[in-house]
Parts: C-alpha cells; sequence; structure tokens
C-alpha cells in the first residue's frame, strides 16, 4: 500500500471509529446489547479505547513504510482533538437530533 493510501485508510478508519460508540447500542460494536442504553462515560470510554485501536493500527502501517518517527505530547494532543472532532456527528445525531421516548 502506499503512503497516501495508508493515509487516507486512517483517516477513514478514525472517522468511523469515532462515531461508532453513539450510532449503536452494542458495547464496542460487536458485545452484547446494552439493556438500559449505553451511558455517555460508557460511550467515552469507548471512544478512548477506539483511538488507541486506531493509532496502534497506524503504528503498525507507519512501522510497514519505514522508520518510525519519535512524537511528543503535541502529537497525542492534536490527534485526541481530531478524534474529538470526528466524532461530533455521531454526538450529534445522539443527542441533539434524536428523539428520546
Amino acid at each position: 500500500m502506499s503512503l497516501t493510501g495508508s493515509v487516507w485508510l486512517i483517516i477513514v478508519a478514525a472517522f468511523i471509529a469515532a462515531n461508532l460508540p453513539f450510532v449503536n447500542q452494542r458495547w464496542l460494536a460487536a458485545g452484547p446489547v446494552a439493556a438500559a442504553g449505553k451511558p455517555l462515560i460508557g460511550r467515552l470510554a469507548e471512544l478512548v479505547l477506539l483511538y488507541l485501536v486506531v493509532g496502534a493500527m497506524a503504528l503498525v502501517l507507519e512501522r510497514r513504510a519505514g522508520q518510525i518517527a519519535p512524537q511528543g505530547w503535541e502529537f497525542y494532543a492534536i490527534t485526541g482533538t481530531m478524534f474529538l472532532t470526528f466524532a461530533f456527528p455521531g454526538f450529534v445525531y445522539r443527542y441533539l437530533l434524536r428523539r428520546h421516548g
């Protein structure tokens, strides 16, 4: 896979993973259905876990492309806020647009 293809794969995977906790009622999208609905704290915990999964996937692709560049805290702050920005459509759908009841 080319470097450009790897970058686009990570971006698409991050967008899907960021919205996944908000668009379904299953734990980690494959587990059991939450009985009374997932609480916000559960969705945020899934969001952090999926951030780490996408980061691991990016690390593997970077290792395959060549030497891994060292990263400081700034990198993780930016990628974390970008992941939260990607999650915005799912959050809006779950808590602002979808009618409850």
